[in-house]
């Protein structure tokens, strides 16, 4: 059986899940792999019953008491980030305070960082024009590689290579069939490396010649906007 390298990470989130579960049955207290894996994989799989992101967000936060786990854990999983698909596509979900009882210290909790009022957002480096040609509404979360969107959305790969939607972190941007919008985009921070996503580039993304494989990928798998030509001079879309 061939998995993508995020069905494979799939899996392997809901092992530990299941792991986790199990030793909670026991009476056990659970640390944080096992926490944060619990948290995410109530995320995943309330997105696969059909539930919306609030109401999966919602859930996730209700699983686990300050009880359930570790002295000092609720004071390190204080927030939780997991890839979920939704019926209206890939979603980031942000689990912000995701065991019960730590909620309680709120903003005012030792060392707790507070973020200040009307954070500046970065400005676009890259504004793209979308249009999405399937059937069914398309959504991107604010950090998901844009290059990997889904293949039946049409735009220029090439210059959304590296890049993502320019949003605040845990939002998305919605692209209803047929419809076109203009987004803007900011490079990938970090390391800059590409793991799951869809497969295209898995590695880092600045390595030589890693951007024309990705497109050349993307080309052979039928993804929308590459401009490689097939055999019959048009675009393989």
């Amino acid at each position: 059986m061939r998995l993508t390298p995020t069905e494979r990470d799939r899996l392997l989130l809901r092992s530990a899940a299941e792991l986790a579960r199990a030793r909670r049955a026991r009476g056990l207290k659970l640390n944080v792999p096992e926490a944060t894996a619990l948290i995410a994989d109530t995320v995943c799989e309330a997105a696969r019953d059909g539930k919306r992101l609030a109401e999966a967000i919602e859930e996730a936060r209700s699983v686990l008491g300050h009880d359930d786990v570790l002295p000092g854990v609720a004071d390190v999983v204080t927030e939780v980030h997991v890839e979920a698909v939704f019926d209206d596509g890939s979603r980031l979900a942000v689990v912000s305070s995701p065991i019960r009882d730590a909620v309680s210290l709120g903003e005012h909790a030792p060392g707790a960082v507070v973020p200040g009022p009307g954070a500046p957002q970065p400005e676009p480096t890259v504004h793209l024009h979308v249009r999405n040609t399937a059937t069914v509404p398309v959504s991107v979360t604010s950090h998901f590689h844009f290059f990997e969107a889904n293949p039946r959305l049409a735009f220029d790969r090439a210059a959304a290579y590296g890049m993502r939607l320019c949003v605040p972190a845990g939002s998305s941007v919605r692209f209803d069939p047929g419809g076109e919008a203009e987004v803007g985009l900011v490079p990938i921070g970090g390391e800059r490396i590409a793991i799951g996503f869809a497969g295209l580039v898995d590695g880092p993304l600045d390595a030589p010649g890693a951007k024309r494989e990705a497109l050349a990928r993307a080309a052979a798998c039928g993804y929308l906007g590459t401009g490689i030509a097939d055999t019959t001079g048009g675009e393989r879309a």
